[in-house]
């Protein structure tokens, strides 16, 4: 092995920062090493890191073998304790230049083998922006970073720090850059997105940052925003809802429960009401939107009455695009110390809310039989509508163009065109 290996587990934005740590990488010169960036999002996240990094120890049993990401931030002696292990990177640390140039130099000698400073400290993103990563049809830009709230079930605010933005104008051009290579959609990413702004001057939103870049990047044919908490969406981002057509018709959305004792006693800000007025209002605004979710299935204290306000918000709120979570406690969080739901009725429960978004998607992708769709082509045989579901195509298109084209039919859980 010459070049380092990256192995990435969890979100969306580990994988953007892996993008990024394989140019810092490269420009240090590090050579002969495994790198692993962990997820911290569930104890069985942790499991499964700990799982990797000793299946790619066998596997190249001279490389050395570096573990970064939030499990690393958050328990980095659990990581310092394996053998397999031979450095321990913070969340802050692994987007530096000079933490890859110290690695390269002298891996054991001159370098520290646990690198995992306090992320609370932290008070600005990191500034290293990539330029294209994703598909070559779509691109995904990191404006946000870290989350103020403590939802008494999270751990990532202890792995990603407090909540930060990168400025406006900085997400403005780098869009504008990569429109000018070939992008035709691009998504903007971020823990806690709708936070965004808050600790900039003037204290601007999310839907200040999507007006301007509408606006000012009016070449980018398709702008999408990734996870949103709805109780932080400004009037400006409905604004833009309403208005703008290049805002694809896609909301994913962290509502975690239905029930209100619930969302009070994982700390959530909103309560069951303001999940469901937000949809109705923002379906009104935008016929065509659709939903996707993330909810726990089996937070401590859920009694059955309680599970059944969840499974009915499925309906309640049209929601298309399941994300289901058994949950699992967190060592260090609040809710892990609150009475537990019996495993098997978790289980049973997680199961439920999943066939009820089986049958959501199935309705979604019937009632799209018959009309037009434009499709951004991801390779040359699928691609993705304005409300991110999956077409197949039965002959070859044009990687990263969007084919204007009727639906004629359906496959498992895609559309066929």
């Amino acid at each position: 092995m010459n070049a380092p290996m990256f192995t990435t587990l969890g979100c969306r934005l580990n994988a953007y920062e892996t993008e990024a740590m394989k140019e810092l990488s490269a420009e240090a010169g590090l050579q002969n090493a495994v790198i692993v960036n962990t997820c911290a999002v569930t104890a069985e996240a942790v499991r499964k890191a700990r799982q990797e990094i000793r299946k790619l120890r066998r596997e190249n049993p001279d490389a050395r073998l570096i573990v970064t990401g939030c499990a690393a931030q958050t328990e980095p002696e659990t990581f310092t304790a394996m053998d397999e292990v031979d450095a321990v990177i913070g969340n802050t640390e692994k987007m530096q230049g000079s933490t890859w140039q110290g690695l390269a130099a002298d891996f054991i000698g001159e370098t520290e083998a646990v690198q995992v400073d306090d992320i609370m400290s932290v008070t600005e993103t990191a500034g290293h922006l990539i330029d294209g990563f994703g598909t070559r049809s779509r691109a995904y830009v990191q404006v946000q970073n870290g989350c103020d709230h403590r939802c008494t079930f999270c751990i990532i605010p202890f792995g990603r720090g407090n909540s930060r933005s990168v400025p406006a104008g900085v997400v403005v051009e780098q869009i504008k850059r990569l429109v000018g290579k070939g992008y035709n959609e691009v998504v903007l990413t971020g823990v806690d997105l709708t936070s965004w702004g808050a600790d900039l001057p003037a204290e601007p939103k999310l839907g200040d940052l999507v007006m301007r870049i509408l606006k000012l990047v009016p070449d980018l044919p398709r702008l999408r925003i990734s996870s949103i908490d709805s109780i932080e969406v400004d009037e400006n981002l409905m604004q833009a809802i309403a208005t703008e057509p290049r805002l694809m018709p896609h909301l994913h959305l962290s509502l975690q429960a239905g029930d209100d004792m619930i969302l009070k006693r994982m700390k959530r800000r909103h309560l069951r009401y303001d999940a469901i007025a937000f949809c109705e209002e923002a379906k009104r605004l935008r016929p065509d939107m659709t939903y996707g979710a993330d909810i726990i299935a089996g937070f401590p204290t859920e009694t059955d009455a309680m599970f059944e306000n969840s499974l009915k918000l499925v309906e309640d709120c049209d929601l298309t695009w399941l994300h289901v979570f058994p949950y699992s406690p967190r060592n260090g969080t609040p809710a892990a110390r609150m009475p537990a739901v019996n495993g098997k009725i978790i289980k049973a429960r997680a199961a439920k809310l999943r066939a009820a978004g089986e049958s959501k998607v199935s309705a979604h992708l019937a009632a799209q039989m018959g009309k037009i769709h434009h499709v951004l082509m991801e390779n040359a045989r699928m691609g993705r509508t304005e409300q991110f579901t999956e077409v197949s195509f039965d002959m070859d298109q044009a990687e990263g163009q969007i084919v204007t084209t009727p639906i004629t039919g359906q496959r498992g859980t895609q559309l066929t065109a």
